[in-house]
C-alpha cells in the first residue's frame, strides 16, 4: 500500500507541475483543439524563465530584448524565411512583418505562438515537435522586431516599449541573384551557429 500511495503522490505532484507551468490555455488555430505543448516540444528549452512565465500567462519576456535576438534571427532565417521571405516580406506564405495577420489572435504572442507550434492552413505545418519553447519564444522575438506597421498597432508591445519602439527599415526582398544569394550564405551561416547570441540574452521570470 505504500508504495501505491507514493507512486499515486508522485503521479499527482507530476500533474499539479505540469498545470502550473501550463496555466494558459494553448489551442490549435484552426481546429481549437487543445495544444499538448508540454508533451510534444522537445525536453531541452521547456524551462527556462521566458517558457515558465509565458506558460503561465502568455507574457514573451524576450520581446524587444536586443540580447536576445540574435537567436531568433538564427531559428527564423533556417525554419520560417524560405516560405515568409528573409525579412517578413512574404514569400509562398505570407508576410510577417505588417500589422495585417492572416489568422487575427497572430497579434498576440500566445496566438502567434499557437500558429508555430501547431501550424494552420495549407503549407503552415507545425514546428511544436523540433522546435524547443525557448527557441519558439526567442523566433517571435525577431518576426516583432522586423515589424514595419505603425507602433500603436503593435498589440505584443507594451505601452512603455511602445516609446522606445523603432519600426524595422531594411524590410525588403532580394532585389538581385547576388542579393538572393547573400541572403543564402546568411542562412547556412546561421544553420552552423550553436548559441547565437544567447549569452547576452537574459531574463527573468519576473
Amino acid at each position: 500500500m505504500t508504495v501505491v500511495r507514493l507512486s499515486l503522490t508522485i503521479a499527482a505532484t507530476l500533474v499539479c507541475t505540469q498545470m502550473a507551468l501550463a496555466a494558459e490555455d494553448f489551442r490549435h488555430t484552426i481546429t481549437g483543439e487543445p495544444l499538448k505543448v508540454m508533451e510534444e516540444s522537445p525536453a531541452e528549452g521547456r524551462d527556462t524563465p521566458a517558457v515558465k512565465k509565458f506558460l503561465e500567462d502568455g507574457t514573451n519576456l524576450y520581446i524587444e530584448n536586443k540580447g536576445c535576438l540574435p537567436k531568433g534571427e538564427e531559428v527564423y532565417l533556417t525554419a520560417c524565411s524560405g516560405c515568409h521571405g528573409h525579412v517578413g516580406e512574404g514569400k509562398l506564405g505570407p508576410g510577417l512583418n505588417d500589422a495585417y495577420w492572416t489568422y487575427p489572435k497572430n497579434a498576440t504572442d500566445k496566438g502567434l505562438f499557437e500558429t508555430i507550434f501547431g501550424g494552420a492552413q495549407g503549407m503552415m505545418g507545425p514546428h511544436g515537435n523540433h522546435l524547443e519553447l525557448d527557441e519558439t519564444l526567442k523566433l517571435i522575438a525577431w518576426i516583432r522586431h522586423i515589424y514595419t506597421g505603425k507602433t500603436e498597432e503593435a498589440e505584443w508591445l507594451t505601452d512603455e516599449q511602445k516609446k522606445s519602439f523603432k519600426t524595422y527599415t531594411a524590410a525588403h526582398a532580394p532585389e538581385s541573384a547576388e542579393a538572393q544569394a547573400e541572403a543564402d550564405k546568411k542562412i547556412a551561416e546561421a544553420a552552423e551557429k550553436k548559441e547565437g547570441g544567447d549569452d547576452q540574452c537574459k531574463v527573468s521570470g519576473g
